[in-house]
């Protein structure tokens, strides 16, 4: 072979060679990646819209979404062209975590979606499986996706709803775990993952007509609601933070506050007095008294007030890891608006979760835990991939601030609006609410959050319940009479069982 020969075979060796390592490297290891990248258009690939996404995972087993053990979503073989359906036990009670995984749609929400990569087998921590399914010669299979979600919390929640349009969201507050999550009314995911055509489009159809949007994970995002008084837990707390008052400070409670600016007085609810006029902030707080309040939201001011607001996580992004829509804290310019904000009226809005979270920083002295879902992701042979470890989110007050918010707490179930929460052999800690809505019929929008435990000193679960206002509600209805006792319902399970 002479020397031009051997030089451009040597090259051809080499281009081949590179070639080959490019190719293997793109295949076997950035193929995820690459899976999860954006096109120039902008368009996910992994998107639950993209067609592409939901063809590919045809012919193989999809991995489950577990609960305790037990999986709430599988695969499922068929003899129809798409090789495996998918079924999801108990399907309205974990709607709003799993959402659904369609043929017929082309689309994935919830959980299926953001944990698509685990139960599609295509993550870079299944690598190894892949390798082996490729050299045995078996079927590739998807991994398996844990939760955090307790299912006896989830169940008497859904129940303790009752079909009633609201949510609830339970959280360890040591920890961050989300212990339920329910919205209401929910859906039927089978339903929309069926392959027949027309059992899908019809149950698409009809969930989609529904004035009460079944669709929406009302816990985290859809029209987000007026805290109403439970956001008094955030006016109390710049309150205290800023030294200006304490909890037995005397503050003024009148019958009606004429806003500045307005001809608007603002009374407490139904008209009721708060005392004899001077009461102490622990009394305002546990009666839940409108005007002290919205004063003490006056006398401390915006900036005060939003400081304190951005500090528990209002107007932050958060995933957990469905997407959370921001809970909101306006910019209020005028004073009868800031009077209004420090009642959870005005523009004040939040989610379920948000709420949850608030209470679970009081409880666990201070410290606001990231929620998860996800406790852990397995592979097809139940090896564990990874964990979830628990992670501080934010510190928004002190352990001092947070006692004094917990005796507070205290007082609104022992002696105040929240008795209704009362649970026999748990120790619980709440607040109420009840906002208006401008709903033409009805009653308000209600609230109940709060923690509880067995013992005084390590609540083991915090929670938030809020029932959607409107007809469904009774006018003159409160936090302490609807909310309340959904929580005690709720905290009974989770403390007594």
């Amino acid at each position: 072979m002479n020397r031009q020969i051997r030089h451009v075979w040597l090259l051809v060796m080499v281009m081949f060679t590179t070639l080959s390592v490019s190719l293997t490297s793109i295949q076997a290891f950035d193929r995820p990646a690459l899976w999860q990248s954006r096109s120039e258009y902008g368009n996910l690939v992994t998107d639950g819209r993209n067609s592409r996404t939901i063809y590919r995972e045809y012919g193989h087993s999809r991995g489950p979404i577990v609960v305790a053990g037990t999986p709430i979503a599988s695969s499922v073989p068929t003899d129809d062209a798409y090789g495996y359906q998918r079924e999801y036990a108990n399907g309205p009670l974990y709607a709003p975590v799993t959402g659904y995984f369609s043929t017929v749609f082309s689309s994935i929400t919830g959980l299926e979606r953001t944990e698509n990569t685990i139960l599609n087998g295509t993550a870079p921590s299944l690598f190894a499986s892949r390798l082996q399914a490729l050299i045995t010669g078996t079927q590739p299979q998807g991994g398996a996706v844990e939760l955090t979600i307790d299912p006896g919390i989830q169940q008497v929640a859904y129940d303790a709803l009752d079909g009633r349009e609201g949510a609830v969201v339970a959280l360890d507050p040591h920890t961050g775990a989300i212990l339920a999550m329910v919205t209401s009314p929910s859906f039927d995911p089978n339903a929309i993952a069926s392959h027949d055509a027309q059992t899908a489009q019809d149950a698409w159809n009809t969930d989609n007509a529904d004035p009460a949007q079944p669709l929406v994970n009302r816990a985290i995002s859809g029209d987000l609601y007026p805290p109403g008084s439970t956001f008094k837990i955030l006016t109390t707390a710049a309150a205290l933070r800023t030294g200006k008052f304490t909890p037995t400070s005397e503050v003024n409670a009148p019958d009606a506050l004429t806003l500045p600016g307005t001809n608007h007085d603002l009374i407490n609810y139904a008209g009721e007095a708060c005392g004899n006029g001077v009461v102490s902030l622990s009394y305002a707080f546990a009666q839940s008294c409108n005007t002290p309040f919205a004063q003490m939201a006056m006398d401390l001011g915006q900036e005060e007030l939003s400081r304190e607001a951005h500090g528990w996580g209002f107007d932050e992004a958060l995933s957990v890891p469905l997407t959370v829509t921001p809970s909101t804290f306006p910019d209020n310019s005028a004073p009868s608006e800031v009077a209004m904000a420090g009642i959870g009226q005005q523009s004040v809005r939040a989610t379920p979760l948000m709420m949850a979270m608030v209470a679970a920083t009081v409880a666990n002295n201070g410290v606001q835990m990231r929620p998860y879902l996800v406790a852990r992701t397995m592979d097809a042979d139940l090896n564990v991939l990874s964990t979830t470890d628990p992670m501080v989110l934010r510190t928004p007050v002190t352990p001092e601030v947070a006692q004094d918010l917990r005796s507070m707490m205290g007082e609104v179930v022992s002696s105040g609006t929240g008795t209704n929460a009362k649970v026999t052999g748990a120790h619980v800690w709440g607040k109420t609410g009840t906002a208006e809505t401008g709903h033409a019929e009805g009653g308000p929008t209600v609230w109940f959050v709060g923690f509880a435990g067995r013992s005084e000193d390590n609540p083991t679960i915090a929670l938030a319940v809020v029932l959607d206002g409107g007809a469904q509600i009774p006018d003159g209805a409160t936090g302490g009479t609807l909310a309340a006792p959904i929580a005690a319902h709720i905290i009974d399970e989770a403390v007594n069982r």
